[in-house]
């Protein structure tokens, strides 16, 4: 019996050992074709490390123009000479002789008043000036024949004198019956009437000279330096229309409340078709720069706020350019401060900042002839 259960322990034993060597051999064999699996595979992803994917973006190389700087200035049309015609006497109208609208020339007579009594001391002192001549011619005669003693001579020169600035006032008291033009214009208000009465200094009629015509405007500081006397200036009308004219006057003073400079185009206006009082936009011609027009969408901001242009560097990376406004046309912006030989990002600049890598393409011809931006929509 002993000797049974002796036999059977061997008999477990050595299936329990056969079992672990089994185990083991299964365990190597199928480490290795794991570990050879394996390695390939680690292999492989040692090799193919992820790239990074660049944004593409579109460059153009602009044509540069000579374009005169434009300083655009809000402003008003006004008349180069205006003047409130106004009697210098009282009394009755009795003559007006013009009526709204009419064309003047310098000295033409716009109106008189009655006055016979004024006319009547005019004579009054003719006649007595007549006297006082001849007697002072008298006088003269016979001290020289030593009748009279000379000392009447001076008293009959005296008298004369007397006389003739008796007329010479009476006369001036009737020429302020009379209120003349005293600058070619057009009567722009009459604010009289016939046969009414009149006191001394009261407004009778408005003279505009609208040839030429002013526009007036103020121009900040900081532009101030580039507009002087003789400049060209075209001036847009509210109603669309364009005229020319020239810088006139530059004020040497800064308005106080604006730190604005104004500034006076004269327009010539030989049909007075434009009209005072119209508001306007002043575009002054300053000196010519060179410069590149680009679409409006191309102009963005850098980190600190800096409006510029974003470009493309010689090593692909991504640069910022500040610029300066020259002209904002219909076509697009005029800027200056755009280096000569630059690449300027048209489509994506605002997607990448500066010092990225990109993947730069050529954008459309239409771009470099300053269309919208619109067609390169799909690169952004």
């Amino acid at each position: 019996m002993p000797r049974f259960h002796t036999v059977a322990a061997f008999v477990v034993l050595a299936v329990s050992a056969a079992w672990v060597l089994t185990g083991e051999f299964s365990s190597i064999g199928s480490a290795a074709p794991d570990e050879a699996d394996q390695a390939p595979k680690t292999e492989q992803a040692t090799t193919e490390e992820p790239q990074k994917i660049l944004r593409t973006v579109a460059v153009i190389e602009p044509p540069f123009i000579q374009h005169n700087r434009i300083i655009r200035v809000s402003g008003v049309t006004a008349p180069d000479k205006r003047t409130t015609l106004a009697t210098r006497s009282a009394g009755i109208l009795g003559e007006l002789k013009v009526e709204k609208g009419d064309q003047v020339q310098t000295g033409d007579v716009v109106l008189v008043l009655d006055g016979a009594e004024k006319q009547s001391m005019v004579e009054t002192a003719e006649a007595l000036l007549v006297q006082r001549r001849k007697e002072a011619e008298n006088v003269e005669r016979l001290a020289k024949t030593g009748i009279v003693p000379t000392t009447q001579i001076d008293t009959a020169r005296s008298a004369l004198a007397s006389a003739r600035s008796q007329l010479e006032a009476a006369q001036a008291d009737i020429d302020r019956l009379t209120v003349v033009a005293p600058f070619s214009g057009t009567i722009d208000q009459v604010m009289v009437e016939e046969g009414s009465w009149l006191p001394s200094g009261e407004p009778a009629a408005v003279l505009l000279q609208l040839d030429p015509v002013v526009a007036l405007g103020e121009v900040s500081e900081r532009e101030i330096s580039h507009v002087t006397v003789g400049r060209e200036a075209d001036v847009r009308l509210i109603s669309g229309e364009i005229v020319s004219g020239r810088v006139r006057h530059v004020s040497l003073e800064a308005t106080p409340g604006t730190r604005t400079f104004p500034i006076e185009v004269a327009i010539t206006n030989p049909d007075n078709k434009v009209p005072a009082g119209m508001t306007a936009e002043i575009m002054i011609k300053a000196e010519a720069v060179m410069a590149v027009k680009l679409p409006r969408s191309v102009v963005t901001l850098d980190s600190a706020g800096n409006l510029g242009l974003r470009i493309l560097n010689a090593d692909n990376t991504v640069g910022f350019v500040p610029i300066d406004l020259i002209d904002d046309s219909p076509e697009g912006l005029v800027l200056s401060g755009v280096p000569l030989d630059a690449k300027i990002i048209v489509a994506g600049q605002d997607l990448v900042s500066e010092g990225e890598t990109v993947n730069a393409v050529p954008a459309n011809a239409d771009l470099v002839a300053g269309a919208s931006a619109e067609s390169l929509e799909p690169l952004r």
